[in-house]
Formats: structure tokens, sequence, C-alpha cells
């Protein structure tokens, strides 16, 4: 099977793809233009490998993306290159559309033009916009109404929209998944858990937006990748499958776990004005993936924070790299 992985020097890409190449009859080619959240160490130990091939590209460009398709022949696209982080698109939300609308597009038009056997959008349970934190038996379904929040879950649910519509105008082989917040190794330090643990390690404040009670639903990336692979193996050609952890967590404790996994103070606790629009609660009903593919989430909450906090501890350098912008020189 040769699949085109795109986004795969980001967070979730990285780690899709270091699971990915283990399987020795597949191939992978990874596509990354390497903004400021695409690392080549994410990719460390992955170079190099026979199964394995980098290009560094741009989805947004037409010729490239048509030209790559027409020498490679993939079976499948797995498409996590996007612009993710809402505060920037809040800033800057033409960026947002360019990348998440556009690019999708692009992709959408060169597989269906060669023939490619399965596209994978990867989505956000963000294009649902938030729940109140009071109704807690309320949850995101598959028919759930799509009303996203900012410029960044709009552009994403533009671009699932997009796929549904080559699904039904052309009769494109696509599947899309829409995923509850991600931990791991490899996350770029903007995101909260990463951006937490970089300032505890320093002593310095770690800033939390109002009065830290937005809810989120946590799952750890290595359970995300393998629900991706369940789609692809398993899942029906048009639908769309809600990934989440059942793991609801205030951020103030999300916050408070990082530090007490660290050894550190909560006096360095520091509360900010809230983010514009903020979203108060997501929370992801999983029931279809469990019960169609009979896939569900296996790592433990305290294990994977555990885990992964130990992880940017030992990758000291890893989290410097970035700080200084070294990584950008890769």
């Amino acid at each position: 099977m040769k699949c085109l992985v795109t986004g795969g020097a980001g967070f979730i890409g990285a780690n899709y793809v270091r699971n990915r190449v283990k399987n020795k009859k597949d191939e992978v080619c990874c596509l990354d233009l390497l903004t400021y959240a695409g690392n080549l160490d994410n990719l460390d130990g992955v170079l190099g490998k026979e199964n394995f091939t980098f290009i560094r590209g741009d989805v947004n460009d037409s010729e490239l993306i048509l030209k790559l398709f027409q020498e490679e022949h993939f079976d499948q696209v797995v498409h996590f290159a996007a612009e993710t982080h809402v505060d920037r698109s809040i800033d800057d939300p033409s960026s947002f559309l360019r990348t998440n609308v556009l690019g999708t597009q692009n992709l959408l038009e060169a597989c269906r033009k060669y023939g490619v056997k399965r596209y994978h959008q990867v989505s956000t349970d963000e294009v649902y916009g938030d729940l109140p934190l009071e109704r807690k038996e309320l949850k995101f379904r598959e028919d759930s109404p799509i009303r996203p929040s900012s410029p960044y879950s709009a552009s994403k649910a533009s671009a699932d929209l997009l796929c549904q519509a080559y699904h039904r105008t052309y009769g494109l082989p696509i599947t899309i998944s829409r995923c509850s917040n991600n931990y791991g190794p490899y996350q770029f330090p903007e995101k909260l858990i990463p951006r937490m643990i970089m300032l505890a390690l320093r002593d310095e404040a770690l800033p939390v937006y109002g009065k830290g009670e937005n809810v989120r639903d946590w799952l750890h990336v290595s359970d995300h990748c393998k629900a991706i692979d369940a789609i692809l193996k398993r899942g029906k050609e048009g639908e769309v499958y809600n990934i989440g952890g059942d793991c609801e967590r205030r951020n103030i404790d999300i916050v408070s776990t990082v530090l007490k996994l660290l050894g550190k103070d909560e006096g360095l606790i520091t509360f900010v004005q809230d983010r514009q629009g903020h979203d108060l609660r997501y929370a992801i009903d999983n029931g279809k993936i469990k019960r169609e593919l009979g896939w569900s989430p296996a790592v433990e909450f305290e294990k994977g924070m555990k885990d992964t906090v130990q992880w940017y501890v030992r990758h000291k350098n890893w989290l410097a790299r970035i700080e200084s912008g070294e990584y950008l020189t890769n």
C-alpha cells in the first residue's frame, strides 16, 4: 500500500508516520511545507528508512500536487496538513482558509484525477462548536449540527463539506474523522500541555485563560493513529467517524496535573483574559467507531500524562531547538 501523508512532520502526522512505517509492506510518502509547526526533528529515526520518502512542499501548490500524484500512484491519502492554532486563526484567518480549504481542494482534485482508492480527512471536534458546561449528558455525534466558533474550526468544517461534496458528486472514496484534543510526544509547544510543561520546567508563570473551567475531551495521540488505521481498513466510504477519549477534563485540572507530575507549585498558575469566542466544552460520543470498527481508546489518561511529561523532560533539547528557532534551519 502506497500512502501519502500530508503534514507528516507535525505533531499527529509524525506520530502517524512513525507508526505506519513499521509495516514494511507499506510505502509512506510525507509531504510537509515545514512551516513553524513542521519539524524534521519529529521524524528522527524515520528519515532514511527504505519505505519512507520526505518531500518538502505545499498542499496549495496545485502543480506540485498533480505532478506528485501522477508520478507516485498513491493508493491512499491521509490529510493532516492544516493550520490548527485557534489564537493564530483569530489574528490571521486568511492563511487558515488558504491551507485548510483550498489546500484540501487541491488534494481532492488530484485524488479524483488519479484514482486514489481512499482519501482520509483528519478533522476536529471543534467543527461542532461547543456544549454547555452544565449539560454533561450532551455529546457531539456524527449527525450533530456543524457550528464552528473560530476561523480555524470554520475552515476545517468547510474542508469536511468539500470532502462530502466530492464523494457525492464524483464518487470519490473519502472518509472523515473528527477527533478530540490530542496529547503526547512531539506536540508543538504553543498547545496547552507542552506549553505548560515547558514553562513549568523554567519555573515561569503558567497562563490559563479565564478561570480554567473550559472542558476538553483528551485522547493520547497513539490512540488517534490507531483509530485512523481502523477507519482506513474497515471504515465505510463517505462516512464520518468521531474519535474521542472518554476523558473530559477542565483546563485548570490539566495544568494542575502537569505541575504535580513535575513536582512544581501551583502558585505558578496565572489566570489571564479569556480568548475571544472561547468554546466552553467539547465532548465526543465515540459509540459509532466502537460499534462499527471495534476501536476504543487504550491509553489511560493518568499513565498517558505521566509518559508524556516524562518524554518532554527527556527531550529538553527538542524543546530548546524550537525555542531558539534552530529547528527551522533543518
